[in-house]
């Protein structure tokens, strides 16, 4: 199936390229996440597979989706310039508005929105990058 020119190839490569985005960013970022959904910073729980199975297979979607997206700019559209403009342009609407809504009705804190807000953008530029960079 060829769908708006999607390189399957680009679409697994910036889904595990993203994966390992969040390892670095919740490292560091990992004590103010933790006192932000409220748990204990100094005791974490044990990490479950579950999660990372989801998100494996969610990076895989995002990473399709987003190549469609790029590849419905037209012939010879699939450029790194427009794969890191569609992933902002994605962010923008679709990832951290609907996040930063959720956050404030859940009466999270406005820096978990800042956080996880700021991996999905760059998991989106990464994605955004290596489609553009494969082409279609």
């Amino acid at each position: 199936m060829d769908f708006a020119g999607i390189n399957y190839l680009a679409v697994v490569v910036a889904a595990v390229a993203s994966f390992f985005v969040g390892w670095p960013w919740y490292m560091t970022l990992g004590k103010p996440w933790a006192r932000a959904v409220g748990l204990d910073p100094d005791n974490p729980p044990k990490p479950q597979p579950a999660p990372f199975i989801v998100l494996g297979i969610c990076l895989l979607v995002m990473a399709y989706v987003l190549a469609g997206v790029i590849g419905h700019l037209g012939a010879g559209q699939v450029t790194i310039r427009n794969g890191i403009i569609s992933g902002l342009f994605v962010w923008v609407g679709f990832v951290v508005t609907p996040m930063a809504v959720n956050y404030t009705f859940q009466g999270r804190k406005s820096v978990l929105t800042l956080i996880d807000g700021g991996h999905f953008l760059l998991v989106l530029i990464v994605m955004g990058t290596i489609i553009g960079w494969f082409g279609a």
